[in-house]
């Protein structure tokens, strides 16, 4: 039988996508395990056209749409994961930051991770809001002028906006789930207890949600 799902996550997808940065998020959104409903939201990949990427680890995505055809209207979040192309070739993931404003002028959620960071710090979106990232040096090196909103952290929300460094999956995950009210806060905990922090007797908690 065909699932029904309320509500649609945006994955981005594109060439040397950092697949470890969002596996924790992806997973457990589409999965429902513990959640205040499970099965709620569908996860859709949205590639900068529909040709195939390869990830950084070797996978082939087709994505299953295009940018041009989402619209923030159809999303409760796009998420925008790390790629050495943020970094190489930032031009060419124009359309991905300037999606992202368009995502949070609309009062969607956008998360952003590792170098999708530096995107959004070139298309304005830092300036004025809280955010995190590798580090201060490297959100710098793009000449943007939120400096001052930069906070020393794993994972920042902020005005719609999720930000994370390249080493904090996990801190990222938990703060998609927040802006998603995917658990209550009992059942966040047991999750974040369980994976970051390797307590056993968090699975239950975990299981049983509520």
């Amino acid at each position: 039988m065909k699932e029904e799902f309320e509500k649609t996550v945006h994955l981005a997808v594109y060439d040397q996508l950092a697949d470890g940065e969002i596996g924790h998020a992806i997973a457990t959104i589409r999965s429902g395990e513990g959640q205040r409903v499970p099965g709620r939201h569908n996860v859709v990949t949205v590639g900068l056209t529909g040709a195939p990427v390869t990830t950084m680890g070797g996978l082939t995505v087709l994505p299953d749409t295009s940018l041009p055809e989402v619209r923030p209207s159809s999303s409760s979040m796009l998420i925008l994961p790390g790629s050495s192309l943020w970094d190489s070739d930032p031009e060419e993931m124009t359309p991905f930051a300037s999606a992202a404003g368009i995502f949070l002028d609309a009062g969607v959620p956008v998360a952003a991770i590792c170098g999708a960071t530096a995107g959004l710090a070139r298309e304005g979106l830092l300036d004025h809001r809280d955010h995190t990232s590798a580090a201060p040096e490297y959100l710098l090196a793009t000449g943007y002028a939120g400096t001052s909103r930069y906070r020393d952290a794993l994972a920042v929300t902020d005005d719609g906006l999720v930000t994370a460094g390249p080493t904090a999956s996990l801190e990222f995950a938990r703060e998609i789930f927040t802006a998603l009210d995917l658990f209550t806060p009992r059942v966040l905990d047991a999750w974040y207890r369980l994976y970051a922090q390797h307590d056993p007797t968090a699975y239950f908690s975990l299981v049983e949600g509520s």
